[in-house]
C-alpha cells in the first residue's frame, strides 16, 4: 500500500473549500460574537472562562491517547503557570504539569514562528520523564524518531495485525519537517507579507494532517499535532481561541482516526478531511459559548448566595461541582461523593446536603434516600 507522502505531487494537497464555506462562515460569526461577549466580562470571569476551556483541552487531548488525568491537578497546574496561585498549589503528577505547561505555552506564544525547538519543547512537556513511567526506556523524547524500523499504526492481535498507516522513514523526517515548518510559517496570517492565504480552520486542518502524516516522534504526535492545530486557529484570530477542539475529537475518536487514515492514503484530495475538521471546529466554538455562559451563571450563583450561611465543607463541595464544568459530576453529587471530598461522616454529609437543598443551592436529580443525587441550582 502507498501513502500520501509517497505521491509524486506530495505535499500539494487538493481540496474544495466551497464545500465547507457555511461552516467557516458560522465559525467566524461565533468566534466574533464570543470575543465580544468576553470583552464585557470582568477580568476574573475572563480568566475563569479561559481556564475552564484550557482544562477541557488538556484533559481531552490526553484522553484521546488513553491517558487519564485528574481535572483538579490540571486546573491547579494551569493556574500555577499563569501565576494565579499564591503560593503555587503542589501538584504531584508530572503529566498534569506537562500538559498544563503545553496549554499555556501555545497560548502565550501563538504569534511567533513554529520551529523545531518549539516542537522538541512541546514533546518534552507531553512526555515528562518520571521514575515510574511506563514509557519505553529507549524512547526518544525531545528529538525525532531514529529507528530503522517502520513507524506503523496497526491494530489487531499479534500475528494478525492490520497496518492502517506507515509514516515516512526516520531518515526523511528532518527534510519533511523542514518543508512543513516552512509552509506553516509562510502561511501565518499574522505576517505582514504572508505568501499563502487560507481560512483559519482550513489551514489548521492541513497543518494537523500534515504533521500527523510525518509522525516525527516515537510517541506523543497526536498531542503535539493538536497543539499545532490550535496555534493555527490562534494565529487566524490573533488571540488564543476560545474553544476546546480535543473535546469534540474525544467524543468521536473513530471519526477522527478514520478521517486521518483516509486523508493519508495515496491520494492528495483531502476535501473530506477539511470538511470534517471545519465542522468540528465550529461545534467546538459553539460548545465554548456554552462554557462561557456557565462561567456567567457561576458568578450570578455566588452573587445570589453571597449572604447564604454555608460551612467551609459546603463551599468546598460547591466549588468542586463548579470546577467539574457545566456537566457537573458524572451521575450527580451523592452523599458518598460528599464524604470523599470533605472526609465527613455520613450523618454530616446527609445533613449538609439537606441544608444545601433547602437553601436553594442544589436541586435533586433523581431518587431519594441512599440513591439521592444532586446538581447545582443555577436558575
Amino acid at each position: 500500500m502507498k501513502y500520501s507522502w509517497q505521491h509524486p505531487d506530495w505535499p500539494n494537497f487538493i481540496f474544495d473549500e466551497t464545500q465547507c464555506r457555511n461552516a467557516l462562515y458560522q465559525y467566524a460569526l461565533e468566534a466574533g460574537r464570543l470575543s465580544g461577549g468576553m470583552s464585557q466580562l470582568e477580568n476574573n470571569l475572563q480568566y475563569d472562562a479561559y481556564i475552564d476551556l484550557m482544562v477541557s483541552e488538556a484533559i481531552d487531548t490526553s484522553q484521546i491517547e488513553g491517558e487519564r488525568l485528574d481535572r483538579e491537578d490540571v486546573r491547579s497546574s494551569i493556574k500555577n503557570f499563569l501565576g494565579l496561585s499564591n503560593p503555587p498549589t503542589r501538584v504531584t503528577d508530572p503529566r498534569a504539569e506537562g500538559i498544563a505547561a503545553l496549554m499555556v505555552d501555545v497560548r502565550n506564544n501563538f504569534a511567533g514562528e513554529l520551529t523545531k525547538a518549539t516542537l522538541f519543547h512541546w514533546h518534552q512537556l507531553v512526555l515528562p520523564q518520571q521514575e515510574d513511567s511506563l514509557l519505553p526506556r529507549n524512547l526518544n523524547v525531545g528529538q525525532w524518531r531514529d529507528s530503522e524500523e517502520p513507524m506503523q499504526i496497526v491494530s489487531g492481535p499479534i500475528g494478525y495485525e492490520k497496518v492502517h498507516y506507515e509514516a515516512p522513514p526516520a531518515h526523511q523526517v528532518e527534510t519533511e519537517i523542514n518543508r512543513f515548518l516552512d509552509w506553516f510559517n509562510r502561511s501565518n496570517p499574522l505576517k505582514a507579507e504572508r505568501e499563502i492565504i487560507l481560512a483559519g480552520p482550513v489551514r489548521s486542518a492541513i497543518a494537523h494532517l500534515w504533521f500527523e502524516t510525518i509522525h516525527p516522534f516515537d510517541d506523543g504526535n497526536g498531542r503535539v499535532g493538536r497543539a499545532i492545530a490550535e496555534m493555527a486557529l490562534a494565529q487566524d484570530l490573533n488571540r488564543p481561541p476560545l474553544l476546546s477542539l480535543s473535546t469534540i475529537i474525544e467524543r468521536d475518536k473513530n471519526a477522527y482516526y478514520d478521517g486521518l487514515n483516509k486523508a493519508s492514503q495515496f491520494n492528495l484530495d483531502i476535501t473530506d478531511w477539511v470538511i470534517w475538521f471545519a465542522d468540528s471546529v465550529l461545534l467546538a466554538q459553539k460548545e465554548a459559548s456554552q462554557k462561557v455562559d456557565f462561567v456567567l451563571k457561576k458568578a450570578k450563583y455566588w452573587e445570589k448566595h453571597q449572604h447564604t450561611e454555608l460551612s467551609e465543607r459546603q463551599k468546598k463541595v460547591l466549588n468542586k461541582l463548579f470546577n467539574a464544568g457545566s456537566d457537573g459530576f458524572e451521575g450527580g453529587l451523592s452523599a458518598k461523593k460528599y464524604i470523599n471530598i470533605t472526609s465527613s461522616s455520613k450523618a454530616t454529609a446527609t445533613r449538609d446536603l439537606g441544608d444545601l437543598l433547602e437553601k436553594g443551592c442544589l436541586y435533586r436529580l433523581e431518587g431519594g434516600g441512599r440513591n439521592a443525587r444532586y446538581g447545582l441550582r443555577l436558575a
